[in-house]
C-alpha cells in the first residue's frame, strides 16, 4: 500500500495486527508519553489514543517503535530506493543488470514533486490553540510537535526543487509565546538555516510551513542526512513510490497536499526563549533564544490523525530512524568519504558524542606497525560531513587489520581501538569548536572540544578483565568495576566538592602497578551503573566529558603542542555544574500508568 495519509497508515497497521487502539480517556500531558516510552521498550505495536482529553483528533504512536515495523511500512519501495542508491555509486550496473534495475527510470519519475493546485490538508481550516498538546517530560516549558516536517524554501529561488524538509522540533506554547506565535528551535548545520539568512540578506519575510502527518516517507526524509541542496522531497517521493504533491501558495512556500496538518507562518525578527525539552541525550535541553514563527494558518484533512513520538535517553523510537537511514544508505559513504567503509553514530551516547568509523591505511599497507597515516585524513573528513561535525569523540580503525570487525559491535570495536592506540601518539584534540547544542558538557551554547582516537596495526597491549585484588585507588576513588576489558570506572568525589580531584588522581596512579594495567579509566558518580550494561558506560561517559576539558593521563606530557601520555588515559565523567539534568519521569504519572498495566487492557502486557 501506498500511504497517502496518516489514516491509511493507520488502517494498514491495524490490519496486519501492528497497532492497537487505546479508547479509554488519556492526558496529553505526560500520560501518553510515558504510555509510549514504555511500550517502545517493549517493543510494542503502534498505539492510537481515540480519546485524548481536552483534543478532537486522534494520535498515534510508535509508528517507527521496531526496525521489523519500519521495514514493513516501506515494503513495496525500500528495495527500490537501495537499487536507485547502488545506481548512483556505479551507473554501468544498469546496462549490466538490467532486470535487476528495471524499476529505476519509474523511481527515477516519483523523485519529481507534483505541483498542483489543491490539497486535502486545507479542507479544514482551525486556530493554533485546537492542536494537540504534547507534554512529554515535568520540566518541559510547554507543548511540543515532535514528529514536525518543517518546509522552507530559497528565498531567491522558491520552488520545491529549491527546498529544505527539515525535524526541528516546534514548541506551542509556554514561556512568553503569544497564542499565535510558537517557538522553532534549529541548530547548526542545518537547510533551514541557510535559506533564513538568504532571506535576511534580500530583505524579504522568512516564511515557513510545519506539516503533521501524510505520507511516513515525507518524515524519515525530514530525518535523512541528504547533501546540501538536495532536496528531501526527491527522497520522499522514491521512498513514498509517487510524486509528492505540493499545492502552489502565492503567499509562501508550497504546501504539502497530503499532510494531516499545516501550520503556516512567518518568522519574527526578533527571538524568545525556547525550551526546555527532555531530549535525546537523556537530558532537558534548556531555555535560550531561538527563532519565533507568527503563525497565520492551521489546516488540517478531514481524517486528520496527530501523530507523535517521545524522545530521552536513548534508544527511544528515533533511534528506528538512524538504523533504518543506515539500512538504506550505508553502502553510500565510501563513495562520500573515500576511504572510509563504515560510519556509527552511536546510538546509546545520544548519537552526536561519539562516532565510529572504519577507514583504511591504503597508501603503506606494508608498513603494519606504522603509526596512523591516512586514518587522521579521513577522520577530518568525517568531521567535515554534515551533522557529523558535532561529534566529540571519533574512533577509528584501519580495516585491513581486522576485516570482520564491525562498527555496530560496540564493544569488540572498542576493545580493537584499546589494544592498539598508543596514547604517546594517537590522541588528536581539537579544541574552541562546535558540538551539538543539545549537549552541555561543553564550555558554552554550541562550543566544545573534539578527540580522535586512530588505531592500527597489531594488538600491543593486553585488556585488563577484572580488577586485580591488590589493586589500591588513590584517596578519594572507591568502588572499582570493569564496563569492558581494559577499561576501569571508579566513583570519584561529587565534582562541585573537588574539581581538582582528577589531577591528583593522575598523579597518585604513577607508583601503582595495578591500575596501570588499564588503558581506560573513567572517574564517574556511580561505577556500579556505569558498569551494569555497555549502553550505561556509553551514555554516562561520553555525554558528561568534554574532551580537552575532562581527558586527563597517567604521566601525560605535551611535545611541541601534542599532548599525549605513558599511562592510562582518564576521563572525568561526573555530573559537573554546568550539565544540564538527567530525564525523570513523574512519580504520580508513573502510578498512573502502572494502573493501567494492571488493568487488563489489551496494551497492558507492553507496559
Amino acid at each position: 500500500m501506498k500511504h497517502r495519509s496518516t489514516r491509511q497508515l493507520v488502517n494498514d497497521l491495524k490490519k496486519h495486527d501492528r497497532l492497537i487502539e487505546f479508547d479509554e480517556p488519556v492526558d496529553p500531558n505526560l500520560e501518553i508519553a510515558e504510555i509510549q516510552r514504555r511500550v517502545y521498550l517493549s517493543e510494542g505495536p503502534a498505539v492510537l489514543f481515540t480519546n485524548v482529553a481536552g483534543c478532537r483528533f486522534p494520535m498515534v504512536t510508535n509508528i517507527f517503535g521496531t526496525l521489523e515495523r519500519a521495514r514493513f511500512i516501506f515494503r513495496r519501495t525500500i528495495e527500490n530506493v537501495r537499487r536507485a542508491i547502488e545506481l548512483k555509486i556505479d551507473p554501468n550496473q544498469f546496462f549490466q543488470r538490467p532486470m535487476r534495475y528495471w524499476k529505476a527510470p519509474f523511481t527515477a519519475m516519483a523523485m519529481r514533486p507534483k505541483i498542483g493546485r489543491s490539497g486535502k490538508v486545507l479542507a479544514n481550516e482551525i486556530s493554533l490553540g485546537e492542536l494537540p498538546k504534547l507534554k512529554s517530560w515535568p520540566d518541559d516549558g510547554g507543548a511540543f510537535v515532535t514528529l514536525p516536517q518543517v518546509y522552507t524554501e530559497d528565498p531567491a529561488k522558491p520552488r520545491p526543487s529549491q527546498s529544505n524538509l527539515g525535524m526541528y522540533r516546534i514548541q506551542l506554547d509556554g514561556n512568553d509565546f503569544e497564542s499565535d506565535e510558537i517557538g522553532l528551535h534549529y541548530q547548526i548545520h542545518r537547510g533551514i538555516g541557510v535559506h533564513h539568512q538568504a532571506a535576511m540578506e534580500l530583505g524579504k519575510p522568512f516564511k515557513v510551513n510545519i506539516f503533521v502527518g501524510g505520507s511516513p516517507s515525507m518524515t524519515l526524509s525530514a530525518v535523512m542526512p541528504l547533501p546540501e541542496g538536495l532536496s528531501e522531497l526527491t527522497f520522499a517521493g522514491a521512498l513514498a513510490g509517487y510524486r509528492i504533491p505540493m499545492v502552489k501558495n502565492s503567499i509562501g512556500p508550497s504546501i504539502y497536499g497530503d499532510a494531516d496538518f499545516c501550520i503556516q507562518g512567518t518568522v519574527l525578527p526578533h527571538q524568545k526563549p525556547e525550551g526546555p525539552f527532555g531530549d535525546h541525550l537523556g537530558y532537558y535541553s534548556l531555555a535560550h533564544d531561538f527563532p519565533v514563527l507568527k503563525v497565520e494558518k492551521v489546516y488540517h484533512r478531514d481524517d486528520a490523525i496527530w501523530p507523535f513520538t517521545v524522545v530521552g535517553r536513548p534508544p527511544q523510537e528515533d533511534t528506528t530512524f538512524g538504523e533504518l537511514i543506515h539500512d538504506i544508505t550505508g553502502p553510500i559513504i565510501p563513495t562520500v568519504i573515500p576511504g572510509v567503509s563504515a560510519v556509527n553514530a552511536v546510538d546509546a551516547s545520544g548519537v552526536h558524542p561519539l562516532l565510529l568509523a572504519m577507514g583504511s591505511e591504503r597508501y603503506v599497507p606494508y608498513q603494519k606497525q606504522s603509526r596512523p597515516q591516512e586514518l587522521l585524513t579521513q577522520a577530518n573528513a568525517v568531521l567535515g560531513q554534515g551533522q557529523m561535525s558535532l561529534a566529540k569523540y571519533l574512533l577509528i580503525a584501519n580495516q585491513f587489520d581486522a576485516p570482520d570487525l564491525s562498527v555496530n559491535d560496540i564493544g569488540g570495536f572498542f576493545q580493537h581501538v584499546l589494544a592498539r592506540a598508543d596514547w604517546t601518539r594517537d590522541l588528536h584534540f581539537q579544541t574552541r569548536t562546535t558540538i551539538d547544542t543539545l549537549d552541555y558538557s561543553g564550555s558554552g551554547f554550541n562550543e566544545g572540544s573534539k578527540l580522535v582516537v586512530a588505531a592500527r596495526g597489531e594488538p600491543r597491549f593486553e585488556l585488563q578483565k577484572s580488577v586485580p585484588a591488590s589493586l589500591t585507588l588513590p584517596d578519594g576513588a572507591t568502588s572499582p568495576t570493569i564496563p569492558l576489558p581494559g577499561i576501569l570506572a571508579v566513583n570519584g568525589p561529587g565534582y562541585s566538592n573537588d574539581e581538582g580531584f582528577v589531577s591528583r588522581f593522575c598523579t597518585e596512579c604513577e607508583g601503582r602497578e595495578e591500575i596501570q594495567k588499564f588503558r581506560l579509566i573513567v572517574i564517574v558518580d556511580d561505577s556500579d551503573f556505569t558498569a551494569r550494561t555497555i549502553n550505561n558506560f556509553l551514555w554516562v561517559v561520553f555525554t558528561r566529558s568534554n574532551p580537552a576539558t575532562d581527558i586527563e593521563g597517567v604521566r601525560s606530557f605535551v611535545d611541541n603542542k601534542h599532548w599525549g601520555c605513558e599511562g592510562p588515559l582518564v576521563i572525568d565523567a561526573r555530573i559537573k555544574p554546568h550539565h544540564a539534568p538527567p530525564l525523570v519521569e513523574n512519580p504520580e504519572i508513573t502510578r498512573k500508568v502502572d494502573s493501567i498495566a494492571a488493568s487488563g487492557h489489551k496494551l497492558s502486557k507492553y507496559l
